[in-house]
Parts: C-alpha cells; sequence; structure tokens
C-alpha cells in the first residue's frame, strides 16, 4: 500500500496526507472527515475500514493517533448536510479536514474524488482507501469517530437503534422512524425520512 506515498515522496512530496469519510450514505447523524499524515513507521493491517473488523477498528485507530505526524477531523452536522446536498457537505467535510492537519501537507489523496480548494495539490483515487495508506488510516479514523459519535447518540435519542445501525438506513432503523418519527438527528432531505414525517402528518 505505501507505493504511492513512496512514489510521491520521490517527486519531492514528503509530507504525504489521506483523506476520507464516514456516513456519506446514512440518514441520520453526522458526516464525518478525517485526514491523516502518517508517519515513517504507520500501523500493520491498514485497509479499508469497511474490510475491518469493529475490533480491529479499534486497535488500528489507537496506532493512527499515536504514530501519525498530524490528524485532522472534520464533523458535518445532519442540518448542515440538509442545506448543503450531501456532495457539497462530503467536499466542506474533507476539506476541513485536511485545514486541520498540522503541519499542512505537501500532497493530499482523496478517496474517490478530487476535492477543490486545498491547500495543496491533490488527487482524488478510485478506491484509494484500498490503495494509498494515508487513505486507509483516514477512513479508520472517520469511521471509529463517526461510530463513537452513533453511540453516544443512542444515549440521546433511545428506542431509534443507532449503536446497532449507525444512522443508516436498515428495516431496524426504518421500523423506529416509522414508529417514533424523525429525530433532530435525521437527515430530512432523505426521502425515508421525508416519507415518515409525511406519513405522521
Amino acid at each position: 500500500m505505501d507505493i504511492y506515498q513512496q512514489t510521491l515522496r520521490r517527486a519531492g512530496f514528503s509530507l504525504v496526507g489521506g483523506a476520507d469519510e464516514a456516513g456519506r450514505g446514512a440518514c441520520a447523524g453526522p458526516l464525518v472527515a478525517a485526514a491523516v499524515i502518517l508517519g515513517d513507521a504507520p500501523p500493520i493491517g491498514l485497509d479499508d475500514s469497511k474490510k475491518l473488523t469493529p475490533a480491529r477498528r479499534e486497535v488500528l485507530f489507537d496506532q493512527i493517533w499515536a504514530s501519525a505526524i498530524a490528524v485532522g477531523v472534520a464533523r458535518i452536522e445532519a442540518g448542515e448536510c440538509d442545506q448543503l446536498g450531501m456532495q457539497q457537505a462530503d467536499l466542506a467535510g474533507l476539506r476541513q479536514a485536511v485545514l486541520a492537519l498540522d503541519p499542512c501537507p505537501d500532497f493530499v489523496v482523496t478517496d474517490g474524488f478530487a476535492v477543490p480548494g486545498l491547500p495543496c495539490p491533490s488527487l482524488g483515487m478510485w478506491k484509494g482507501d484500498q490503495a494509498v495508506a494515508c487513505v486507509s488510516a483516514a477512513s479508520i479514523i472517520a469511521k471509529v469517530t463517526r461510530d463513537r459519535i452513533m453511540d453516544a447518540m443512542a444515549l440521546d435519542y433511545p428506542g431509534y437503534g443507532f449503536e446497532t445501525h449507525k444512522g443508516y438506513a436498515t428495516p431496524l432503523h426504518q421500523a423506529a422512524i416509522d414508529r417514533l418519527g424523525p429525530c433532530p438527528q435525521h437527515r430530512l432531505s432523505y426521502h425515508n425520512v421525508a416519507q415518515a414525517m409525511l406519513l405522521l402528518g
């Protein structure tokens, strides 16, 4: 996974950052974006966060924080996701996460698509979270951070099962929305949430 970072470093970009997000497809909770500049001895076993078990993600999360040169995290709340639309919310979150890095990277690889307005050269890479170590690290930071937010949200809004589905539109979640109605953490621009509001009157 380090071949891309090694290539960029040989081209003169000594601080290579990776950025990714979690929660784009969820109908409740925030979108969380993260950016990471790895050190010379990154954790072993970095991969797309979706391919890792929750327990393995937690271990790698701690190792990334302990060994990285810099980590930046950004949170776009549900209401802002509705106002911006998910594509713009995604771009805003990734941009904020990169801007939070200290020191600033020389080059950034973002997962999936290019992000305008970054403070350095960048490249959007399809499945970057599976191919570039720093992007994988960012995906793990974003995923674990968001999962912890959703676990805490479950205590504030009991009955929705946020600790189980993390805000994604599973049958369990939809049944809760239909029964209880949307809560302030639901994204009202999502069809299933808007439909439930209409049905509740």
